[in-house]
């Protein structure tokens, strides 16, 4: 998705302990991969069947003040020094600066103006790339939902940095407005809104596929976490679930049936 989500990253405080977690949960397949110019770095890939979807490490200690555990999105953009320049110039920050990932690209850490931390991708050139993964395959992630700091002018942001379009709104009462917005091609693929007083921090929220909600909740017992949201129906047919897993980090799960 041309400056839109391509890569999710688990930045947690265990990371054996997050893997058997989201192998039960969302049926991931972990398999560590070696970075030799990384020394003795530790980098898992989560698989769906024979696809990598996201990647889960253990959260540096440079990144602690600014969040614990959590999720975080890479978007895709064509110069992430030029990209990272103009997120600072347009009032958000530059957390890490860009610098290159051995045979993968060059990347940074940055923060809308909201302050919702997100990453920047500039992917090096591969004659062996895959076609995406349909939206709603098992294991993808089938929904991005950003919880700002102001919805509106976090919108407003993204639209103005990657492009990004509203391709609908949903009036939410005293929640305020729920912005449906696309990448480009494709259809609709996240919401924003306003986050809820009761939520720490701004952040963004991945769903990702399973093939039923029901059994759910049972499984994330059962590996420690916690549901937070649901079972639940959403306007489009799906069904959601949002929890937290045992080290602290929200994340959710939609399926297109019950």
């Amino acid at each position: 998705m041309a400056n839109g989500f391509i890569w999710y990253e688990l930045m947690t405080s265990d990371q054996d302990a997050a893997i058997a977690f989201y192998e039960k949960v969302v049926g991931w397949k972990a398999e560590d991969m070696a970075i030799p110019e990384m020394g003795d770095y530790r980098y898992t890939i989560l698989n769906a069947g024979d696809r990598g979807v996201a990647g889960l490490a253990i959260l540096p200690e440079e990144c602690r003040d600014l969040t614990g555990p959590g999720w975080f999105g890479y978007v895709q953009v064509a110069d992430t020094d030029a990209s990272a320049s103009a997120i600072a110039a347009a009032g958000g920050k530059v957390h890490m600066p860009p610098d290159d990932i051995p045979t993968v690209g060059r990347f940074a850490m940055v923060a809308d103006p909201t302050g919702t931390a997100f990453y920047l991708l500039s992917p090096l050139p591969r004659p062996d790339v895959p076609p995406p993964l349909p939206r709603m395959s098992p294991g993808n992630c089938g929904w991005h939902e950003l919880h700002a700091g102001d919805g509106d002018s976090a919108f407003r942001f993204y639209s103005e940095q990657f492009g990004w379009s509203e391709t609908s709104t949903m009036d939410m009462g005293p929640m305020g407005t729920y912005r449906i917005w696309s990448a480009g091609e494709g259809g609709s693929v996240g919401g924003m809104m306003t986050k809820m007083a009761r939520m720490e921090r701004p952040l963004w929220l991945f769903y990702f596929v399973v093939d039923s909600v029901d059994a759910a909740p049972a499984r994330i017992a059962e590996a420690g976490g916690s549901v937070t949201n649901g079972p639940m129906a959403v306007p489009d047919g799906s069904w959601i679930v949002q929890g937290v897993d045992p080290q602290g980090a929200m994340f959710a799960l939609v399926s297109e049936t019950r």
